[in-house]
């Protein structure tokens, strides 16, 4: 039988040294059931900041967008329940706009553009489906200048430089007039981060659980979920939130026909979200090669969505 990509990256993740896991793959039908009771925890603040930002200074981020008319290109868009803020207060404003929302799921953009179309009825919705690695390139040619969107924080899910190599990536994409709209969780005090990712009603931890019983599912694996345990830090100084799960004990796991030791308190590495300073940003901008940037943040200054300009 062919392996497929999960089982290649389920096993060598499990046969590395540290063990780790890759939270793409988080995102299975109960997976993303979970995922949206994290979003309605009151511990888990980044919705709510990045939707009163949309909310409230869609304005002041419109008044730095000169041109009559753009594409609004969103990378990893989902259902675009957030994104209709944003595109209600350009409708609103008079840009002629094209919404043009890039995802991997066909389900979701169906799901987008019914959305869209009952939500805001005049707005055009060109939906195009595949990992925007690949469908990018279909947008770099297009007359209207382009208003790229990063939101809900994804770009914290990126390790290190590789944050600055995703961003000088979809620069390539890009044109002079061209801008790039990031959603981005800032630094904060550690005790509110560490509380949105080991929250006390223990959801999070179900959500890292479930891909061990999602392995359990799909690869015959025999996991004992109860012989692990969730852990989430928070580094201050690098901005690096971590997630791990750790054994309790020493134990084998059978994982599609391979036997995986792990010694007592092994972790597995599950997740990274990186946070950011103002001063951070205004880095990767420079180094990116973008001209300026402005950040609207939300009222606690928790959360920004920052404008990079080409």
């Amino acid at each position: 039988m062919t392996q497929t990509n999960f089982e290649k990256d389920i096993l060598n993740g499990l046969q590395s040294n540290p063990k780790r896991l890759f939270s793409k793959y988080f995102y299975d039908e109960k997976g993303s059931a979970i995922f949206q009771e994290i979003m309605h925890m009151p511990e888990y603040y980044l919705p709510g900041c990045e939707t009163e930002i949309l909310r409230l200074r869609a304005k002041d981020i419109i008044r730095e967008l000169p041109s009559k008319g753009y594409d609004v290109v969103e990378l990893g868009a989902g259902d675009g329940t957030k994104t209709a803020l944003f595109l209600d207060a350009l409708l609103r404003e008079k840009k002629n706009i094209t919404y043009i929302p890039l995802d991997i799921s066909p389900d979701i953009l169906s799901v987008n553009e019914q959305f869209m179309r009952q939500k805001l009825p005049e707005l055009a919705v060109k939906p195009i489906a595949g990992d925007y690695f690949d469908t990018l390139k279909s947008i770099k040619e297009r007359d209207k200048p382009k208003v790229i969107l990063f939101l809900g924080s994804n770009i914290g899910n990126f390790e290190g430089e590789k944050a600055l190599d995703f961003i000088q990536f979809v620069k390539t994409f890009m044109s002079k007039g061209d801008y790039f709209m990031l959603g981005v969780d800032l630094k904060k005090h550690p005790r509110t981060i560490l509380s949105a990712y080991d929250d006390p009603a223990g959801i999070t931890k179900k959500f890292n659980i479930n891909l061990l019983e999602r392995i359990n599912r799909e690869l015959n694996a025999d996991f004992d979920t109860a012989g692990f345990d969730h852990y989430a830090s928070y580094d201050p100084l690098s901005g690096a939130t971590k997630s791990f799960l750790i054994s309790n004990m020493a134990q084998k796991v059978q994982v599609a026909g391979q036997t995986i030791g792990f010694h007592a308190f092994e972790p597995i590495h599950m997740e990274v979200s990186q946070k950011y300073s103002l001063e951070d940003l205004d880095q990767i901008r420079f180094k990116a090669g973008f001209s300026t940037d402005h950040h609207f943040t939300d009222s606690k200054s928790y959360f920004s969505i920052s404008l990079f300009e080409v």
